[in-house]
């Protein structure tokens, strides 16, 4: 009979040629034994079962709470989000949710936490979606895994707004529509992104929509207690940004902006 270890691997390598999964080296070896317990291949599997995922093809970033798969879906690019239930940091995680109407009832187990704020990117990103924030449009989520739009092509990311040179008529677009979104999360989403920074921005270099917000896990809808608390941070956050980049901005007049109607 096999052991527990044996059946893991016996179910992995199963799931694992099910779902097409790409190994390309031992780093992807290392991350897949890291991230694809037997719960999280059984939700991927159902994923595919329902059409939603066609191939698993490999990393896009890793980090400690969570890390981000490319994939092949039945219309487009996805983005395949796990969140590491052993080393993410749920303390943190729920000083989030806490003060959140949507999670007041959530058990305050690592694994539970986990799972709440897997939902609450889900619900933060279709928010925002619906909003007309340019963020990645939300799919699906189940426990820790949340499937949305990957914002690239074949497989390779767009840039974080820290990495891009901008001229300085490109630069004053750009904080325009950061500045134009966050007033629509805050008006039409009633959300906070509680997060904002160079780091979470993508720069797509389109006409219509050259940024889009990422990582919406951490926002607060604007009923939350520390909403005008983390408003305030975001926008000091890219005004510091551009700032450096030779541009002055007032936060105090654009906090005003934000806030007006």
């Amino acid at each position: 009979m096999m052991n527990k270890i044996e059946k893991k691997i016996s179910l992995f390598d199963k799931q694992k040629d099910q779902l097409r999964i790409k190994i390309k080296d031992t780093d992807d070896i290392k991350i897949l034994d890291e991230v694809f317990d037997i719960a999280t291949l059984k939700i991927l599997y159902e994923f595919a079962n329902k059409g939603i995922i066609k191939e698993m093809v490999g990393p896009v970033s890793t980090g400690k709470e969570a890390n981000i798969f490319h994939a092949i879906g039945s219309e487009r690019e996805l983005a395949i989000k796990i969140y590491r239930i052993s080393t993410s940091n749920f303390r943190e995680m729920q000083n989030y949710l806490i003060g959140d109407p949507r999670f007041s009832n959530i058990r305050h187990t690592k694994k539970d936490i986990v799972f709440a704020w897997t939902k609450k990117e889900l619900r933060n990103l279709k928010r925002a979606y619906e909003a007309g924030v340019r963020v990645p449009k939300p799919i699906i989520a189940h426990k820790n895994v949340l499937v949305m739009e990957f914002i690239g092509k074949d497989g390779i990311p767009m840039p974080q707004l820290k990495d891009v040179e901008l001229d300085k008529t490109q630069r004053k677009k750009i904080f325009n529509k950061i500045i134009e979104y966050i007033k629509l999360l805050y008006q039409n989403a009633k959300l906070v992104h509680s997060d904002l920074s160079e780091y979470n921005i993508l720069y797509t270099n389109k006409n219509e929509y050259p940024i889009v917000f990422i990582d919406m896990g951490q926002s607060l809808t604007t009923d939350h207690y520390h909403a005008e608390e983390f408003l305030i941070r975001d926008i000091k956050n890219m005004v510091r940004f551009f700032n450096k980049q030779g541009i002055e901005y007032s936060e105090d007049k654009i906090i005003k902006e934000v806030r007006s109607k």
